[in-house]
């Protein structure tokens, strides 16, 4: 059974840091994508930041505007974990921040089968 499984939200003041991680069980993500995005209360689930494979071992990251310049996605496959690092936090990134995997190269949420059950980032006005 595949599970992924998000840890690190929290509280902090804007212009903060912190680290999200998400770890998968159940199969080897080596090959996947996989990828952060989130949904602000009242609003969609948004796209953040995605990290995918292409063969043989070159990873490509991607951004959403509104992170690009303070988001940081890694990964460590030896771990099945990615991690988003983030700085400089404002007020607006404040949302449920939800990991999400699939074999597919993607963007479009509706496409990934997999997803962690989220993690609150708040960040006060």
């Amino acid at each position: 059974q595949v599970q992924l499984v998000e840890s690190g939200g929290g509280l902090l003041q804007a212009g903060g840091s912190l680290r999200l991680s998400c770890t998968a069980s159940g199969r080897t993500f080596s090959s996947y994508t996989m990828a952060w995005f989130r949904q602000a209360s009242g609003k969609e689930r948004e796209f953040v930041s995605a990290i995918w494979w292409s063969a043989p071992s070159t990873y490509y990251t991607y951004y959403a505007d509104s992170v690009k310049g303070r988001f940081t996605i890694t990964r460590d496959n030896a771990k099945n974990t990615i991690y988003l690092q983030m700085n400089s936090l404002k007020p607006e990134d404040t949302a449920v921040y939800y990991c999400a995997a699939d074999p597919r190269n993607t963007y479009d949420q509706r496409q990934y089968n997999y997803w962690g059950q989220g993690t609150q980032v708040t960040v006060p006005s």
